[in-house]
């Protein structure tokens, strides 16, 4: 099915708030001056668009926004309802005594076998951030420019023009970030920092922070070495995965209406008799991504 977006515009106030939090720019504005659907393949489904809009206007396929719940930060699962990646910042660094409030949760976070050795690599500091963008723009560009290792970055290749420009495509302007990195012989080595990072962006959102899983940085770390040396990751760490941290220049109004996941409800002990094969295709697939 292909998702649509409808616009009242009796409550449409043109603000372009749906426009410029899409993160695959699917969004743009009509020659009457609303927001339109306009690149419908590129749609994530992600439903920022319902979310952001201040005076509920937008309908997401056939998801309406007085369907939605109202955002609050007075219990834990109205923040996890509410939770958004947040891909635009404040222009400002967080204090000192707001940054600490992260580090002095660190030592509560949950590791397997207990082992407690986990590294936070954080960047305190926008001109930080500023010399990490520069400095991952450039070693980009190169590697998008190289014909032998275009099967390698072919994922980066939509944004090429982007990094030329010198867009932040993939820090977002935030001004901080935090890498977990984990021992490569660690009991739960590729789970741990995964843990870890849900449990700084529940509390950051509960701070009124905002965060963003950054999938392309989580990449640069693997491909751009000098990175983890800069981040003073120390040897024999491997760098898992990255978040963006800092003050939301959005405000979002209300929950998204996610599609359910599947559940099996296993209430007894049925014997179930499978094929050799069959036991075959569901060992390699339970491997296939561990």
């Amino acid at each position: 099915m292909e998702n649509t977006i409808t616009i009242d515009k009796e409550k449409c106030i043109q603000c372009g708030m749906c426009i410029t939090d899409c993160i695959s720019k699917c969004i743009d504005y009509d020659d009457d001056g609303y927001p339109r659907m306009k690149r419908n393949s590129h749609c994530l489904s992600c439903q920022h668009c319902l979310s952001i809009c201040p005076k509920g206007a937008l309908t997401f396929n056939d998801k309406k926004p007085e369907n939605s719940e109202k955002i609050s930060t007075d219990d834990v699962l109205s923040l996890i309802k509410s939770r958004r990646s947040i891909r635009q910042y404040k222009d400002e660094e967080l204090t000192e005594e707001e940054l600490q409030k992260i580090k002095d949760m660190l030592p509560y976070i949950p590791t397997g076998c207990n082992s407690h050795k986990l590294h936070f690599s954080i960047v305190e500091k926008k001109s930080v951030m500023r010399a990490l963008k520069e400095k991952v723009n450039t070693r980009l560009i190169k590697l998008l420019n190289n014909k032998v290792l275009s099967p390698v970055v072919k994922h980066f290749e939509v944004y090429k023009n982007s990094f030329e420009k010198g867009e932040d495509i993939i820090f977002r302007g935030a001004p901080h970030m935090i890498v977990v990195s984990s021992p490569i012989l660690a009991p739960c080595a590729p789970q741990d920092p995964i843990i870890a990072l849900s449990y700084i962006e529940l509390y950051a959102n509960s701070l009124g922070y905002g965060t963003c899983w950054c999938g392309y940085g989580e990449i640069c770390m693997k491909i751009f070495p000098e990175l983890s040396e800069l981040l003073e990751i120390p040897r024999g760490y491997t760098p898992v995965y990255t978040m963006l941290l800092g003050k939301p220049a959005v405000k979002y109004a209300r929950t998204p209406q996610p599609e359910p996941y599947t559940i099996s409800e296993i209430k007894d002990v049925i014997p179930k008799d499978s094929c050799w094969w069959c036991k075959t295709k569901r060992l390699i697939t339970n491997f296939l991504r561990g």
